[in-house]
């Protein structure tokens, strides 16, 4: 099933006192090109999360947001330096005396010296937080795929109504071409006619010269070419595997033929044709640009 590169897929799961919330969001990209949003505690995480989405996302701009909250609330250890904080008591105390000051110290007032605590963040398990985040990360993953699978689907459908319509006005230029050389003919003995004053023609030099100009104007190899590309373009809808790149390659090889056959065409009707089914490849190439 081919999918989309646009997607989007968010967990929330509680693990062992820890909240923890992964998202993920793509947009279309020629490549993968990944970046993560990680607490800075936890940093090693982004490498992690990358080589594990790269083994279920080939193409796209991905952003992943992991957000991890320890419910326990013994985040950090907080101490006081006790010699510190008396060494400012004694010092406040003796310059009280000096000074003739009333002796109101407090530990309110103490407190207010920052650099008597001690904190200390409490550093939880890298292997333990991995395979939390891990579980969260495959079940908003699997959320995402979803999503590209769905409006994947979206664009397949939408894809095979548009070549269907190439296809359609291909026909038409097969019907056409035959009768191209036929009124060339047609349109070469009247002008002659016209010219000579209805004597008598060479039809022999009429059939010749007809004949070079059908020779000039075939377009069977164009055609059986773009019903070839046609068939390969459904047959890799079909398929399970990334195909933006391989649609994208066969469109340009379509576009090729039917500007060879715009070209050769020496008919208002092919002519026409061309412009339509010029028309609707640009459709074709602007919906596979959000193909995987």
């Amino acid at each position: 099933m081919i999918r989309s590169m646009t997607g989007y897929g968010r967990e929330q799961l509680i693990i062992e006192q820890h909240d923890i919330t992964v998202e993920i969001k793509s947009v279309n990209h020629r490549y993968y090109e990944f970046n993560a949003r990680v607490p800075r505690a936890y940093g090693f995480l982004e490498e992690k999360l990358k080589t594990f989405m790269k083994g279920s996302i080939s193409r796209g701009k991905v952003e992943v947001s992991v957000l991890v909250n320890n419910l326990n609330g013994k985040e950090v250890n907080i101490n006081i330096d006790t010699l510190m904080a008396s060494g400012y008591v004694n010092a406040l105390r003796k310059a009280n005396v000096e000074l003739g000051l009333e002796d109101d110290l407090t530990l309110s007032k103490i407190i207010k010296f920052s650099d008597i605590f001690n904190v200390q963040k409490i550093a939880d398990d890298e292997e333990f937080i991995w395979s939390s985040v891990k579980e969260v990360a495959k079940s908003a993953l699997d959320k995402f795929i979803d999503m590209r699978q769905t409006e994947g689907l979206s664009l397949k459908n939408d894809l095979l109504e548009k070549i269907a319509n190439i296809e359609a006005i291909l026909e038409k230029v097969e019907e056409a071409a035959p009768l191209t050389a036929e009124k060339y003919r047609e349109k070469l003995m009247l002008k002659l006619s016209e010219i000579l004053e209805e004597k008598n023609i060479d039809e022999q030099r009429i059939i010749t010269e007809a004949a070079i100009f059908a020779e000039k104007i075939a377009i069977d190899e164009e055609t059986v070419r773009l019903r070839s590309h046609i068939s390969q373009f459904r047959r890799l809808l079909e398929t399970d595997e990334p195909v933006g790149r391989k649609l994208d390659f066969l469109v340009q090889e379509i576009n090729r033929e039917i500007n060879t056959t715009g070209s050769k065409a020496q008919d208002v009707e092919i002519t026409k044709c061309v412009v339509d089914m010029k028309s609707e490849l640009e459709k074709i190439r602007e919906q596979i640009q959000n193909i995987e």
